[in-house]
């Protein structure tokens, strides 16, 4: 496992829990408004933290922290994904994941083995704009929807997630995606943020003012939707 970044302290990363943040290098995706590009495009110019640093730190947090985010990149990529989480659950975390849903198979171990607590699964737009939102063809998209339909069974708690940018996303693709996910679980909008470190640096957020709009939008097919980041 390549760990590149830890956040030490986190009460945004995984709701409702004082947790830290593990970051891992690599993505298969090449999303134009990625705010880790680092991370996905410049691998090896991120540090490297060993694993044994890591958990040594966990071990002197207990009793402070309760969870554990895991994010990217793509997290799934890596073979050894199950025996990181077990080590964390070992110790009595929580563990939350961040993913692109592009490795279902993943997905389903880690469930079965009750190694995730919490799966946050980006929906990167509709189906027809998933090639040029997530800056590769649509190879991937089999798998996208083998995830949704996975996380939609409800065998661990979840979430749906679409970072709105003003070149990729209308109202119309906001109605498609509702359609697609349609149902009760969590959906966030979030509000696309210039992290400094992005693919294409000339995007940019649509105004704070349009955000409710985009929300009405997906409402009647998901009524537990929600905007996050926005203020």
């Amino acid at each position: 496992m390549i760990i590149s970044g830890v956040q030490k302290l986190t009460l945004l990363d995984y709701p409702g829990h004082t947790a830290c943040t593990v970051f891992f290098s690599g993505c298969n995706f090449r999303c134009p408004f990625c705010h880790n590009a680092i991370l996905v495009e410049r691998p090896n110019e991120t540090i490297r933290i060993p694993e044994e640093e890591f958990f040594s730190f966990l071990n002197k947090r207990k009793g402070l922290l309760d969870g554990v985010a895991i994010t990217g990149g793509e997290p799934t990529l890596n073979k050894d994904l199950p025996e990181f989480m077990s080590k964390i659950k070992e110790l009595g975390y929580a563990v939350k994941l961040d993913s692109n849903g592009t490795n279902p198979e993943m997905l389903k171990r880690i469930i079965d083995e009750k190694l995730v607590d919490y799966i946050a699964m980006d929906i990167k737009n509709s189906k027809e704009k998933y090639p040029i939102t997530s800056g590769v063809d649509e190879r991937f998209m089999p798998k996208v929807e083998e995830s949704v339909e996975l996380l939609m069974q409800g065998r661990v708690d979840f979430e749906f997630r679409t970072t709105i940018v003003k070149e990729f996303h209308t109202i119309e693709d906001m109605v498609k995606i509702s359609e697609w996910i349609k149902g009760d679980e969590k959906y966030f909008l979030q509000a696309f943020k210039d992290s400094g470190d992005l693919i294409n640096p000339d995007l940019q957020g649509i105004e704070y003012s349009e955000y409710e709009k985009y929300l009405q939008a997906v409402k009647p097919l998901l009524p537990n939707s929600a905007l996050r980041g926005v203020s």
